[in-house]
């Protein structure tokens, strides 16, 4: 028996109160599906009393997830109760950033930012986004294995992300290696320590400074940096709290559209009749991309901290109780969604998915998110028809980002095109 076979076998024979869902180990193996399934079931608010990160509370329906979104004065995001992940951040190297932070704090820093996301800065982005995901495709190998990840979905989130901060384009690698960084459990096979984790993200740090100091000496510009040194709400932010709000936009902007850009690719393969209905019509794509999102959910979960006592569902949830919002089960809950468990790219209302979140905490870069990954799949069906998975991919040991070290895959030559593609 495989170990995800044990894990999965596992799912049903533990006892209710065993069960913690937020082991990486389960989302590295793709093992978790059965213990959600079985929470929604039985327990769709469970705690867990013991785990690695102490103990806390599963949400895993989805309309239960939007009711607790909905309720940010008593299930708080603040870094002050440990932050949106599962995993408090150490009260020693603490990074606020304006997801982690109660309105009006929130709400201030959050809009410092969000002209980069205007409907004028997305019509220029879209003609740059357009430009380099065809630089990137016309590169690519043909006939030959190759991994989808770092040559497609990494290369195409990491450019965009440079010109997002205007960040110097020779070191723009950099950039993806602090996201994974930022997000890495020590151990997993990112970071050996929480020592190494700290000290690579004090580099970080160390670099975005100079280029605070450059752009806050200057002019406002369009990019985010300038945008932050220049705002009234970010101008004075403590050096860690400019972290925060760095790796937020980084991961933000990172971590979540690549390993959607490759689980689409995955997800077509593993639903045959979903590439065929899509390569017979390639005006599918348009409503293919809220689908994929909702079917690879690239952030497992979010977390929010009781403030006060309080009541839900049966259960009563205390004053600092971690309560964790699991959207990859919310984005799977058959009362929710219908045929919740397949892809189907001509969904109705393909956007009621919870990958964004809801609320006051939706995510800002949703339409961004969005439009990188439809112009990806139009500039893919120009050039290809279909890109065939070789192999299980490598997942990530997290159980807060759910994605992709590895997707090897091949473009066999009589999917090419004619006028695309090299040998």
């Amino acid at each position: 028996m495989s170990q995800r076979q044990a894990l999965i076998a596992q799912a049903d024979e533990l006892p209710l109160a065993a069960i913690h869902v937020g082991q990486p180990l389960l989302f590295q193996h793709d093992a978790f599906w059965p213990y959600f399934a079985r929470l929604r079931r039985e327990a769709p608010v469970h705690y867990c009393s013991d785990s690695e990160y102490g103990a806390y509370w599963s949400i895993t329906k989805y309309r239960h997830i939007m009711q607790i979104e909905a309720k940010p004065e008593i299930f708080s995001s603040d870094v002050k109760y440990g932050g949106i992940a599962i995993r408090d951040q150490q009260l020693d190297f603490t990074m606020p950033m304006f997801i982690a932070m109660d309105p009006p704090r929130h709400t201030q820093q959050r809009a410092a930012v969000q002209p980069i996301v205007g409907a004028p800065s997305l019509a220029a982005l879209e003609i740059l986004i357009r430009k380099r995901a065809q630089g990137i495709l016309d590169g690519l190998p043909i006939g030959e294995d190759f991994n989808w990840v770092s040559q497609v979905s990494i290369e195409l989130t990491t450019q965009l992300l440079a010109t997002l901060f205007d960040f110097p384009w020779a070191d723009r690698h950099k950039l993806t290696r602090w996201s994974d960084v930022a997000t890495a459990v020590p151990g997993g096979g990112i970071v050996e320590s929480e020592e190494q984790r700290r000290a690579e993200l004090l580099e970080c740090l160390q670099y975005f400074l100079q280029l605070w100091q450059e752009r806050a000496a200057a002019p406002p510009r369009g990019d985010l940096i300038s945008m932050m040194a220049h705002a009234d709400a970010t101008r004075h932010q403590t050096p860690m709290e400019y972290l925060g709000n760095l790796i937020l936009l980084i991961v933000g902007g990172n971590d979540t559209t690549r390993n959607s850009i490759s689980g689409g690719l995955f997800a077509l393969n593993q639903f045959p009749d979903q590439y065929t209905k899509l390569l017979d019509n390639p005006g599918l794509v348009a409503n293919m991309v809220p689908e994929i999102i909702r079917w690879q959910t690239p952030l497992a979960h979010m977390r929010r901290t009781a403030v006060c006592d309080t009541e839900f569902e049966g259960q009563k949830i205390k004053e600092g109780d971690r309560v964790v919002l699991w959207y990859v089960s919310g984005n799977y809950d058959e009362d929710a969604i219908e045929q919740a468990d397949q892809l189907v790219i001509d969904r109705a209302r393909a956007r009621k998915h919870l990958s964004f979140g809801f609320g006051l905490h939706r995510c800002l870069g949703e339409r961004l998110a969005d439009m990188q990954l439809r112009i990806m799949w139009e500039e893919i069906l120009r050039r290809f028809g279909r890109i065939e998975v070789v192999s299980e991919p490598e997942r990530i040991f997290s159980a807060f980002v759910k994605g992709y070290s590895r997707l090897t895959v091949r473009i066999p030559a009589d999917q090419v095109k004619p006028g695309f593609g090299r040998h």
